[in-house]
Order: C-alpha cells, then sequence, then structure tokens
C-alpha cells in the first residue's frame, strides 16, 4: 500500500473516523483504524466496535493498493500534528511508514484479518439538513440518561411518520420532545427507533450538508445509518420499551410566564451559587414578577426578582438548577414560555411564541404545539 494526500483533508477524515474508537477496546483490533487504498484513486479510513461504524472516502494519489490496519487514536494524533505539506503512507511488512515534508514516523500494524467487517448500510428512508438535525438532536440529548444501568433511559427515540420525525429523551426527571421535518423516501414512511443518545449527538454535529438516514433490521440486527459528503456512519440500536411520553404534557394551565430568556439564566446562575448539592432553586410567579430564591436556616441565601408576564394563580415551585437551566439553553428563543398546573405537577418550558401575551386567547389554550417542549419534574419544597 502506498498513496499520498493533502495533509488537511487526511487529518480530517482521521479525526472524524478515529471519534467512535473504544475507550477500552474488547480486543486490540477494535482500536485500530484501518485504511483501505484503491489503485482507482481513493483510500478508505474505518472504525467499527460493533455498536458504531465510521467511515469516510477520501481522494488520493494512490501508487499501489493495499490494506492496514494502525492504531486509530495514534494516527490521529500524528495527522494533528503534521506540517502543512501533503502526506505519503507507505506499507512495508508489519509497519506503516509515514512522511510529511521531514517528519518521519513509523506505526506498528495491526492484524487486518482479524477486524470485523462493517455492517453494510441499510437503505436511505430520507434525508434532513445536518444543521436541522444537529440543532434538534442537541436539543432532546439534554435529558437523555447517563445510567448504563438503565440502557432504554440513555437513548433518543426516533419515531417517523410521513414528513414528520419526532426525536424524544427522558431521565425520568424531565423530558424533551422536538418535532422536525425532513424528505422522506416514501410518503407513507413510518418506523420507530431507539438510538444511543452519545453516539447520536455526536454523529450529527459532525456531519454537513444533506444527511441520508437509514433504518433496517429488527432485534440485534437493528441499524441507524447516517451518510453526508462521503462519511458514512452506523449505529447499532437499543433494545427496550421506551416510556409512553405524549400523556404527560398537560392539555391546559392554571399558570403560565413568559420571561426573557437570557435574564432568567443569569439569575438562576446567580442564585443557585448558594444552593446546596441537590437542593432547589425556588421561583415564586405573581401577577408582573417572579422572586427566585436559594438556601435558607442557618446556610448561605440568596433572592432575585425578575419581570414576567405571568397568567393565571400565583405559584410557587422549585426545580434542580441545572435542569432548568438544560431546558432554558435548549429552547433558542430570547423568549422564555413556563406552565404549571400546581406546585407538585411537571412543568413545561418552550420558546415563547412571535407576538405570544399580545392577544386576548383564554388561558386554557396558552399551550399550542411547539417544535420543542421541555417537561421538567419539580422538587418538593420544604418550610
Amino acid at each position: 500500500m502506498k498513496f499520498r494526500v493533502d495533509r488537511d483533508a487526511l487529518a480530517d477524515a482521521v479525526a472524524w473516523t478515529a471519534r467512535t474508537l473504544p475507550t477500552r477496546p474488547t480486543v486490540p483490533v477494535l482500536a485500530g483504524l484501518r485504511l483501505d487504498a484503491d489503485p482507482a484513486g481513493s483510500v478508505t479510513f474505518s472504525a467499527f466496535d460493533y455498536e458504531v461504524s465510521a467511515q469516510v472516502e477520501l481522494a488520493a494519489e494512490v501508487s499501489d493498493g493495499g490494506t492496514a490496519l494502525v492504531s486509530g487514536r495514534l494516527l490521529a494524533d500524528i495527522c494533528r500534528s503534521l506540517p502543512g505539506r501533503p502526506v505519503e503512507l507507505v506499507s512495508d511488512g508489519g509497519k506503516v511508514g509515514l512522511t510529511c515534508g521531514s517528519a518521519r514516523f513509523t506505526l506498528l500494524t495491526l492484524p487486518a484479518e482479524e477486524f470485523p467487517e462493517l455492517p453494510a448500510m441499510p437503505g436511505p428512508a430520507g434525508t434532513v439538513p445536518a444543521a436541522v438535525l444537529a440543532g434538534a438532536v442537541g436539543q432532546v440529548a439534554v435529558a437523555a440518561g447517563r445510567d448504563d444501568m438503565l440502557p432504554v433511559l440513555t437513548g433518543i427515540r426516533v419515531e417517523i411518520e410521513g414528513e414528520q420525525v419526532t426525536l424524544a429523551a427522558t431521565d425520568r426527571y424531565r423530558l424533551a420532545v422536538r418535532d422536525l421535518q425532513w424528505r422522506p423516501e416514501r410518503p407513507d414512511a413510518a418506523a420507530v427507533a431507539l438510538v444511543p443518545a452519545r453516539t447520536l449527538a455526536d454523529t450529527a454535529k459532525s456531519l454537513s450538508g444533506e444527511v441520508t438516514l437509514a433504518l433496517a433490521g429488527s432485534g440485534q440486527d437493528s441499524l441507524l445509518g447516517f451518510e453526508a459528503g462521503g462519511r458514512r456512519s452506523t449505529s447499532r440500536l437499543l433494545d427496550g420499551e421506551f416510556p409512553k411520553y405524549r400523556t404527560l404534557f398537560p392539555a391546559e394551565a392554571a399558570t403560565v410566564a413568559r420571561i426573557d430568556t437570557t435574564t432568567l439564566v443569569e439569575s438562576v446562575k446567580r442564585v443557585s451559587l448558594v444552593a446546596e448539592r441537590n437542593t432547589p432553586v425556588r421561583l415564586s410567579f405573581s401577577e408582573a414578577e417572579v422572586v427566585l430564591e436559594a438556601g435558607s436556616g442557618e446556610d448561605a441565601q440568596a433572592s432575585e426578582s425578575l419581570a414576567a408576564a405571568v397568567e393565571g394563580e400565583p405559584v410557587t415551585i422549585g426545580f434542580n438548577p441545572g435542569y432548568l437551566l438544560d431546558g432554558l439553553g435548549a429552547i433558542a428563543s430570547p423568549v422564555a414560555h413556563l406552565s404549571f398546573t400546581q406546585a407538585t405537577r411537571p412543568a413545561v418550558i418552550r420558546a415563547a411564541d412571535p407576538g405570544e401575551g399580545t392577544g386576548d386567547a383564554a388561558l386554557a389554550a396558552a399551550l399550542p404545539r411547539a417544535d420543542y417542549r421541555y417537561l421538567l419534574m419539580p422538587v418538593r419544597l420544604t418550610g
């Protein structure tokens, strides 16, 4: 194997592929990155740990075709540090030589014949702009669980129904749901998948242009695939029953508040400085303001009042400050819309619609359908 390639293109391709490599591989070859040089003028870089695969094809000047398997993280570190000159890689027995200007490296190879075959990319199901996908996944992933003892809650549920895709994630304390439009291959497309949240988030934000989503199989062989700009990735799906979440959103509200998002975020951050671990920030809503408080008794205390447009009954409610900030950060709106039924029931956070609150709409209709909704369980207040 011998090929020559642009340094920046090589570093980008290797870094993108190597990002999926396991930190603690179960067998040494899974830490490897496979290089397949095609005499027709391209090199394919591949990584696979039986759960997630990544593959990218790069144009190159190929003198000799062939295959080599080298340490992926080491190759990524080397490529990132190379000078801005063309790079030449040559395999020689059990080694791969890399030359870039006056810099020279020798890498030991791993047994390529022991590297597992990558799963085939499923047939395309539809396309969505990368920026839309990354934004939507980022909004939902904040609510995904991180406890591997509950693997179902570490995933994002993907529901496809015609031209709409719904993403949902929950860790039992909050729930995030985002609807987005895409272009399905078939107008009657319908499918459901549970994708590891970390994998989906990492993949979505690493792609650009138009992303093709592909879904196939069931049970142990079920896969979700992504393809964009010569980059292809697959993820094995999680198995299990995701909670029935749609009925958790209240149909109406007793109290609705609209607040400048940035001002509220900054205030929550300030007040929560005195909050002990696992203690809430209290928010008291009245006619034209919200008062934030934290700390009590002999502990440090803080309070701050903010202007707010509040409709309905006064309410005092407590939230985990970190969870509250996650929701406010995800709505991506200058004005936050918060709705409550009572102090012991979940609250809903979403972006306020443009011009919302200027009409005389009834309070019962104060919850129009939004693209993104964040349901947050309150923390019971004492004293």
